[in-house]
């Protein structure tokens, strides 16, 4: 028998009472917080003076009271901040959390776990990789294909636009204006030049032209540059829109183009039958991105590349540096998760997703992004129903913008204020087309339809009949 050492002297140690007492508190303020979401105002924002008053001073020598601390963090820290999961947060793309997703991020952290390395990880490891086969079946994409956990989006997608790259070689990207802003700031971070990043303009619907496209890679080959990549949208975040997938996926094998789709907002539709037919050809991408932490009701943070070509990730991040060399993976079916992106120490991002797969199923999962969708459609029928207003773009995957008659971004925001300054709702302006509108993003489940009504009757919009 092993002859464990019992003599432990850990200056930061507390007792077991003392840690299930302070557990059990932050246990029953999370489930307060879920009870009690839509009392709460869905966004606070304050003052640096006031916060800094409350959270700030001098570097504390001493320790003091837990309880207290928590309480400040609770009372003060969280209470300012918008609420992803508020169920009148129809801003931007909201994240409607779910407590599952809650807990399987609390194992984790609770166990200090990482996932870098299969020997330091094989069981989060497992975890990731079941987790992003489901992920990967459930949007249709091949089998062999393989994945990344990252932050988000914006990570997620330059992870795939730089194993691409350094699998085909350089060439120019084409993206269309509708393209998320992350991206452009992600090709020049890899160093992309300006004659390498061409934005077309969308079309009506707001979606990438496929004619133009063509036209576009035509001009480039004429010029001696080499067309390289093309990213299109699954549910751009501004209005929902989704490009021509199946198109867009012939042009680029005719053109020899790497496919990556941005679905890092829309692409959890594909989880249900509404979102699967609007998201047809999805399964042709060469690399796609979703972002769990938005329409899979995970909390921050969560996005999943996966790359249908096997081994782009790793020939692009390998690296077997000395002190890594006793925990490189055998490659017999190990996998190191440091070898598939930038990050070396890597949270087991995985480990709330399959927690949330195995607690819910993807028959309720799917359910909850349906509702979503319908809330969308049912906003823009009562918009509708009021002649001074319009919906400049119809519901599209959980979002619908809209706007007064007349009204400009100033205008615009300022019916805003009241409703964000009281902490009833929260919603953005935006801009579409260059015309001035409204966004609603209604993918939480929790929201319902007397939520919409409330929130459309407070900015003025007649919802009766």
């Amino acid at each position: 028998m092993t002859d464990w050492p019992t003599d432990s002297a850990d200056p930061l140690g507390l007792d077991a009472a003392q840690m299930r007492e302070l557990g059990y508190w932050v246990v029953d303020r999370v489930i307060e917080h879920f009870e009690t979401i839509a009392a709460q105002p869905a966004i606070r924002t304050g003052t640096p003076a006031e916060l800094r008053a409350a959270l700030g001073g001098p570097v504390p020598r001493s320790g003091g009271d837990a309880l207290e601390a928590m309480r400040t963090l609770v009372d003060v820290a969280l209470a300012h901040m918008q609420h992803g999961d508020h169920p009148r947060n129809f801003a931007r793309v909201p994240s409607p959390s779910s407590y599952a997703g809650v807990l399987g991020d609390w194992l984790a952290t609770g166990f200090n776990a990482i996932d870098a390395s299969w020997t330091g990880g094989s069981g989060p490891a497992t975890v990731e990789l079941v987790a992003l086969d489901w992920v990967r079946e459930l949007l249709g994409l091949p089998e062999g294909t393989e994945g990344v956990t990252t932050s988000g989006g914006s990570l997620a997608n330059l992870t795939a636009l730089a194993a691409a790259r350094a699998a085909e070689g350089p060439g120019v990207c084409y993206l269309s204006d509708q393209t998320h802003a992350s991206i452009p700031r992600g090709l020049t971070a890899l160093g992309f030049v300006a004659d390498q990043v061409r934005v077309l303009p969308a079309d009506g619907d707001m979606r990438l032209p496929v004619a133009a496209l063509a036209a576009a890679v035509a001009d480039d080959r004429a010029a001696g540059r080499r067309p390289g990549f093309v990213v299109a949208n699954a549910g751009t975040t501004n209005t929902g829109a989704v490009d021509p997938l199946v198109e867009l996926a012939a042009l680029a094998r005719r053109e020899g183009l790497w496919l990556h789709v941005d679905g890092a907002y829309g692409a959890s539709a594909a989880l249900c039958e509404a979102g699967r037919r609007v998201l047809s050809g999805l399964e042709l991408a060469d690399s796609v991105v979703l972002d769990p932490h938005k329409w899979l009701f995970q909390p921050y943070d969560l996005a999943c590349l996966l790359v249908a070509r096997p081994g782009v990730l790793k020939g692009a991040f390998h690296m077997v540096p000395d002190y890594l060399a006793d925990i490189t993976a055998a490659n017999d079916g190990e996998v190191d998760f440091r070898d598939r992106s930038l990050e070396l120490t890597r949270r087991p991002r995985g480990l709330k997703l399959w927690l949330s797969f195995r607690v819910y199923g993807v028959d309720r999962l799917a359910s909850a992004v349906a509702r979503g969708i319908a809330l969308a459609e049912h906003a823009q029928r009562l918009i509708e129903r009021d002649e001074d207003w319009q919906v400049v773009t119809p519901a599209q995957l959980g979002i619908v913008t809209f706007a007064r008659h007349g009204a400009d971004r100033r205008e615009h925001h300022a019916m805003l204020a009241g409703i964000d300054e009281g902490g009833y709702a929260h919603i953005t302006t935006t801009s579409v087309g260059g015309y001035a509108a409204l966004r609603l993003c209604t993918i939480n489940p929790r929201t319902t339809e007397c939520d919409i009504a409330s929130t459309l009757e407070r900015l003025g919009i007649r919802v009766e009949a």
